[in-house]
């Protein structure tokens, strides 16, 4: 009976620290992970977010670039953090389908979603003055010669060629780099051949001119580059992107997280953040929790097909 009264005590004291913190949070600095390097679309759409959110949360949104392994390692922190809402992490596409590979252990169910901010489709770049100036030409070099076209791939493997290798049944060879931020100057210095990223990393350098948009694989074209022709204009019917929300490890409480759901969301619907993502062609898809939680099972179970695809291509 006594042990019992104690640990009652223990959880009574328990449920009230919770319920405090719940009604003061936040009362200090929210962390908010991003698993690619500085400068990328992925850095680009947290730092503003944030700086939007901190009106709503009354507290600093601190960015932590945390880069390596696809995303993994960051996103991988983010789920093994402390489960109190001051670390959040900006979850990406890699998420729904580096577990499925065998190349990360975590996984959408690792989190509890908060919102979907950012959805964008994968457009093909090249150097204006690149020998390839058509997506057909790099196509017909990589049947040529397999291997022999270099792509720079923001992750490993890359989604957006792999729905081109496959459609094509072509293999380019993949160089790694921790995100857009660094494929990009990859392509503009001639070292690799070509890249996929969305159109938001790249639309200073499309607008200036030092990078060349072949395609973009979205069902439409879009009204920031209605002179670029959607794959399936060029005859290759591929529909790809990425997207990119918030989520915060799971079993955060209710009421924590709830404040973070209304001030991103928030956030998300501010004029100065819809003008940032408008002035840099990035788009905006805003889900709730429950709606993105939904989303990110359908990604999985979406991509299933592609992982298993890609697994007997390489023999496992």
């Amino acid at each position: 009976m006594k042990r019992l009264l104690s640990l009652l005590v223990a959880l009574t004291v328990v449920l009230a620290a919770t319920g405090a913190m719940a009604a003061d949070f936040p009362a200090k600095n929210v962390k908010l992970i991003v698993p690619f390097s500085a400068g990328g679309g992925t850095d680009a759409v947290a730092r503003s977010l944030a700086s939007v959110a901190e009106k709503y949360l009354g507290q600093p949104v601190v960015i932590i670039n945390k880069t390596g392994g696809s995303g993994a390692v960051g996103m991988t922190e983010g789920a093994m953090s402390k489960k109190d809402g001051y670390t959040v992490t900006m979850v990406t596409r890699e998420i729904a389908w580096l577990f499925q590979m065998g190349l990360a252990q975590v996984k959408p169910s690792d989190f509890d979603a908060i919102t979907l901010v950012n959805e964008d489709p994968a457009i093909v770049l090249v150097r204006p003055d690149s020998e390839f100036q058509s997506v057909e030409k790099l196509i017909e070099s990589a049947k040529a010669d397999s291997g022999s076209v270099k792509f720079a791939s923001t992750a490993k493997p890359n989604f957006y060629l792999l729905a081109l290798e496959l459609n094509q049944n072509v293999t380019f060879n993949q160089i790694p780099y921790n995100g857009a931020a660094e494929a990009i100057p990859a392509v503009m210095g001639g070292h690799v051949d070509f890249t996929m990223v969305n159109p938001g990393e790249a639309i200073s350098q499309i607008q200036a001119k030092q990078l060349k948009a072949l395609g973009v694989c979205s069902d439409a074209r879009l009204p920031g580059l209605p002179e670029v022709p959607t794959m399936t204009e060029l005859g290759y019917p591929i529909v790809t992107g990425t997207w990119r929300g918030l989520a915060v490890p799971k079993g955060t409480p209710e009421d924590v997280k709830a404040t973070l759901e209304e001030a991103f969301a928030k956030a998300v619907a501010d004029p100065e953040f819809q003008e940032f993502m408008d002035k840099r062609k990035l788009g905006i898809r805003y889900m709730n929790s429950k709606d993105f939680t939904s989303f990110m099972e359908k990604d999985v179970k979406g991509l299933t097909a592609i992982v298993e695809a890609v697994k007997k291509q390489q023999g496992k």
